[in-house]
């Protein structure tokens, strides 16, 4: 907000680190997290930013302004009548990957190690477990790290909740890293629902040590690798 002075944080709420934007594109509204500022001496400035009100009209689409861009190439497939297009998959993928060796999970351990192993065969490099804790990670999960990732493996019977997969999305967001979840007794309904809207991808352990993608977000990780 132009203007508005930022605000230092000293005591920071949950419904504080979230704030409802409108898309400028569609309208649409949702909730994205606050954004700050923090300064090498420890200080952290909040942001302000318009609170988004009903009476706040949705942005007009402009007609553009430049010559239209060019459609993306199709494969045709021919038929009786002619041919019927076919679009072109937008995306590549990644590098062909031998197929991955799971570890037999037997202990807590076990479930943290073939995580570990896994995130290196999508391509991640020096996975490693931090001696420091975040403050955010809950009691019985580990956090794995590595340049560009923020994993979190969950080696409980418990199915991973909403707070855990949120938190983990918002750390990864503040340190630019890709945040992954791993669990070995699934995830709660509405988690799955955040971590599908947010992009957060989800795998699944089973006992053969083999994780599975459980979202869309966790298919694409796999498909086109780190």
């Amino acid at each position: 907000m132009r203007g508005a002075p930022a605000e230092p944080i000293t005591r920071r709420t949950w419904n504080d680190e979230w704030v409802t934007v409108r898309c400028a594109a569609c309208g649409q509204q949702t909730q994205w997290p606050q954004p700050e500022l923090g300064c090498p001496c420890g200080t952290v400035l909040r942001i302000p930013v318009r609170p988004v009100t009903a009476a706040t009209a949705p942005p007009r689409t402009r007609p553009p302004s430049g010559p239209a861009p060019a459609p993306a190439p199709e494969a045709t497939t021919a038929s009786a009548t002619g041919t019927s297009p076919v679009s072109a998959p937008s995306q590549q993928p990644a590098a062909e990957r031998p197929p991955f060796d799971p570890v037999t999970i037997r202990t807590a351990r076990d479930v943290v190690t073939a995580a570990a192993l896994y995130l290196r065969w999508l391509g991640f490099r020096d996975v490693t477990q931090p001696e420091e804790r975040r403050p955010s990670l809950p009691a019985p999960a580990v956090e794995l790290r590595a340049p560009g990732l923020m994993a979190q493996v969950d080696p409980t019977t418990r199915p991973v909740g909403l707070r855990a997969v949120e938190c983990l999305w918002l750390e990864g967001l503040s340190a630019a890293s890709t945040a992954v979840c791993f669990s070995l007794a699934g995830y709660e309904a509405p988690a799955r629902a955040r971590a599908e809207g947010v992009g957060l991808p989800l795998f699944v352990m089973d006992l053969a040590g083999a994780p599975q993608p459980v979202n869309t977000p966790g298919r694409e990780l796999v498909a086109h690798g780190a």
